[in-house]
Formats: C-alpha cells, sequence, structure tokens
C-alpha cells in the first residue's frame, strides 16, 4: 500500500477494511453499525476506499477441495535470463495459467516462487513438465509440496 495513502486511513476506514476483510458481503447497514457510522457516511468511505484502490474488489472464497484443487505445491523457478523482456515475457505466460494461484518475484537464490493449485500428484505432475518448464526463459524448478494449510486466509 501506498504510504501516502496509508497515512489517509483513519480508524473508521481501517474498521471498514478490516470488517470486509471477514465478510465482502455484508450489507452497508451492517458495516456501518459495526465501525460505529451511520449508513450514509459509511456508504461515502466505502465509496472512497473503493475509488482509491485501497479495495480493490469483491470475491467469492471457493473451497479448492470442492472444486477439485486441493493438491498445493510451491515451486521456486530460476529463470536463464532476468533482462526486463524476459521477465515480461515470463509474467504474461504465467498469468494465462489457471493452475497458478500466486506467482511472486524473489531477491534471492531462484527468480520466482508459484504457487499451484492441482486435484493431485499427477496432475502436477503434468502441469510441471507440460506448463510451467515450458513458460519462457525457465532454466529449472524445484517443487516443494504442502502436507497441510496451518494458515490460508484465501488471498
Amino acid at each position: 500500500m501506498n504510504h501516502a495513502i496509508e497515512a489517509d486511513l483513519d480508524r473508521f476506514d481501517r474498521r471498514i477494511v478490516e470488517e470486509l476483510s471477514r465478510d465482502g458481503r455484508m450489507p452497508v447497514t451492517t458495516l456501518a453499525g459495526r465501525v460505529g457510522l451511520t449508513k450514509t457516511p459509511c456508504q461515502t468511505r466505502l465509496k472512497r476506499l473503493i475509488d482509491s484502490g485501497v479495495i480493490r474488489g469483491f470475491r467469492a472464497v471457493v473451497d479448492p477441495r470442492r472444486i477439485g484443487r486441493e493438491h498445493v505445491a510451491f515451486v521456486e523457478v530460476k529463470l536463464n535470463d532476468t533482462t526486463e523482456a524476459a521477465l515480461t515475457a515470463f509474467n504474461k505466460a504465467v498469468a494465462a495459467l489457471t493452475e497458478i494461484e500466486q506467482c511472486h518475484m524473489i531477491a534471492g537464490p531462484f527468480d520466482y516462487l508459484l504457487k499451484v493449485r492441482t486435484r493431485d500428484i499427477a496432475s502436477y505432475r503434468r502441469v510441471l513438465g507440460e506448463k510451467i518448464s515450458a513458460l519462457p526463459h525457465v532454466a529449472n524448478t524445484s517443487t516443494y509440496v504442502s502436507m497441510e494449510a496451518v494458515k490460508d486466509t484465501g488471498a
């Protein structure tokens, strides 16, 4: 978050963000009551938080087991080229793969860390061999399979 925007958030704004992080489908009247405002000022603040980009959107949090995506693997990716053009090509290709739930550029001994969701280990192996390894400029990968999610905020 931008420090200038962060400085503009007062205790009501922070409470709105906190409450909506827990339940994004909450009616404005309920939200207003929880943060200590009436409906109209709460709506005004909510609109400002959305317009300024503090709240980027609302979405459904899906149970991965119920849609056949309970297998989680984290993949270290090392690229053979880290020019801006290579990074852009890799980033664009990653965005197109639905199995990749998260992608983070890393400062360390590898270039990217991916969170990949598939049905099972066999599905993961196919995704790794046919999709991840074929991404632009991939030199090598290392996989770490999650045995249990101890904390997962769904983000």
